[in-house]
């Protein structure tokens, strides 16, 4: 099944944020990410996603709670753990903080483009089970995120030109 057919991106821009991307590139890339990992629906079900761009305050208050790290980040992740039996293709939650993604585009000397499509897909991947706290696990998940964004037309985000 073509997951680009077939996904249900709720996309929610909670913040002033200039030069956003437009929502059909967060499909593409979510997309994109969705087919690179080999992520497959249940049959007749919509895979869904929500999507939701923050400022830094946003991002701080969560990352505080959920992660316990008292400060903003780039993305965080919710997968949805529905319960067993129930066929579902609700993954969860991204949520991106805006102002980091342009602090960080700049800092990097990447395209604001580029680090957007960086985090939906590194976004994704969590959702989908992918993690980096284990460094085998980081090196599988970068190897996938550098070949989707190869795909995609990006360069390697983990080589940061100065």
């Amino acid at each position: 099944m073509d997951t680009a057919t077939a996904l249900e991106l709720d996309l929610q821009i909670a913040c002033k944020a200039p030069h956003l991307p437009p929502e059909a590139d967060f499909v593409r890339w979510v997309n994109a990410a969705l087919d690179g990992a080999g992520y497959r629906p249940p049959p007749g079900l919509p895979t869904e996603i929500t999507l939701r761009i923050v400022d830094r305050d946003e991002s701080q208050t969560l990352n505080r709670t959920y992660r316990g790290k008292d400060k903003p980040t780039n993305v965080l992740s919710f997968p949805f753990d529905g319960p067993d039996g129930v066929p579902l293709a609700l993954l969860g939650d991204l949520v991106i903080c805006a102002p980091v993604v342009a602090q960080e585009s700049q800092e990097q000397n990447k395209t604001g483009q580029a680090h957007w499509a960086h985090l939906v897909i590194h976004g994704t991947l969590h959702l989908l089970g992918f993690d980096h706290i284990e460094d085998d696990e980081a090196a599988e998940m970068e190897a996938l995120e550098v070949q989707i964004l190869a795909g995609l037309g990006y360069a390697d985000p983990y080589v940061i030109e100065n």
